[in-house]
């Protein structure tokens, strides 16, 4: 945003629209990904997506016009990075493993954190020192070249391996291959999942995580810390270990989703989030301090613990149906997302600082926790209506 703004002149509301546009996109593929994954299989769906989001990183280098910045980084990135999100970590839980899924699901979701731990750093560094379009060409041929090892590599079924899911008994037997239109199925799926309320605790708890993390810390925690003096490159690297900590936080989530009960978690989860937002315009200064190392520790800690608690309750109370409404789920933490992503930038123009998004995002924290309690475990009657 930093570099886009210094030679274009773009407004910090006009490129967070571009932001918004890409995380409401991530979101609302998520559903129609996970139905399409069932239909053509995930090896089609995620080489496709790559593809897109090696077209509107490379193509990003042209813009001349604030429009363009929507084209290419709202709509292509938002629909190729959509299609790969955490639904695909969820397919590949439920196919492949009977026991130990929340693990896996925190394994898999902690890909996210890792990609941003590799690649910030230097994209950062990159568009400070050599400029904005070689970061844009480096994200394109990362994603190139990841697809023809998604082709070579990457199975559907465990049957397409001659295998069985992990933890599965000796009597088990495939479940039958899903037919029939994906935008169909998706559809069926929300209005199915609609009629319970514990759908509707769920997506709004996790619409109010998306906000608090990608829409507000992920997009503005650089410029903020930028408006206090500190380098662009020194808060990158800060989001960076925001990202180790976010593989560990993860994957400790994943192993006590396993263990305890997934409600209970989340409202820890929750109100640790909203402490340290509350404490967050306090913390930001012009260098590094223990205190905002702890911050950042924390808040990586606990920046996406909460997918596999969800994607778990999803499953529990969905059953076969459980994907595909966790899919609708996030698309609710995607729009979450990408409202706080214009609304912050809005906030930073109206009153010069982010202050009041983070006190903002500290109170939505507090009524997330309240509506984890709320979620009911027992699986909700099957109907095929």
């Amino acid at each position: 945003m930093v570099p886009l703004n210094e030679e274009f002149g773009w407004s910090t509301s006009v490129m967070s629209l571009a932001v918004s546009i890409n995380l409401l996109l991530y979101g609302l593929t998520a559903p129609f990904a996970a139905a399409l994954m069932d239909r053509f299989g995930m090896r089609q769906v995620v080489a496709t997506a790559l593809t897109l989001v090696a077209l509107g990183a490379g193509g990003s280098v042209l813009m001349t016009a604030s429009w363009q910045l929507l084209v290419f980084w709202g709509l292509l990135i938002g629909l190729g990075t959509g299609a790969m999100a955490l639904v695909f970590a969820a397919t590949i839980a439920n196919r492949w493993f009977v026991e130990r899924r929340g693990l896996v699901m925190g394994i898999l979701t902690a890909g996210s954190a890792t990609g941003q731990l590799i690649f910030l750093p230097p994209v950062a560094a990159m568009a400070e020192g050599v400029g904005w379009r070689p970061a844009s060409l480096v994200i394109a041929c990362a994603a190139l070249l990841a697809v023809p090892v998604v082709w070579l590599v990457m199975r559907d079924y465990p049957e397409d391996r001659g295998v069985a899911p992990f933890g599965a008994d000796e009597n088990y037997v495939a479940p039958p291959r899903v037919v029939g239109g994906a935008a169909r199925r998706t559809f069926d799926g929300l209005r199915y999942a609609a009629k319970h309320r514990s759908f509707w605790a769920l997506a709004i708890a996790f619409a109010i995580c998306g906000a608090t993390t990608n829409g507000l810390i992920g997009i503005h925690f650089i410029p903020s810390a930028h408006d206090h003096g500190m380098p662009a490159t020194t808060a990158a690297g800060l989001l960076a270990v925001v990202g180790v900590f976010d593989i560990a936080g993860t994957i400790a989530s994943g192993w006590l989703t396993d263990k305890f009960d997934p409600r209970k978690l989340l409202v820890a989860y929750y109100v640790f989030r909203g402490v340290g937002l509350l404490l967050l315009p306090w913390l930001l200064s012009d260098s590094v301090h223990p205190s905002m190392v702890l911050f950042i520790v924390i808040y990586g800690l606990d920046w996406v613990a909460t997918v596999p608690p969800t994607a778990t309750l999803c499953r529990e109370i969905f059953g076969e149906r459980g994907t595909i409404v966790f899919g609708w789920v996030f698309a609710a933490h995607q729009l979450g997302a990408a409202a706080a992503a214009f609304g912050a930038g809005l906030i930073r123009d109206m009153f010069g600082d982010y202050t009041f998004a983070w006190w903002g995002g500290a109170a939505m924290c507090i009524i997330a926790a309240a509506l984890s309690v709320s979620v009911k475990r027992t699986r909700a009657l099957l109907s095929t209506g």
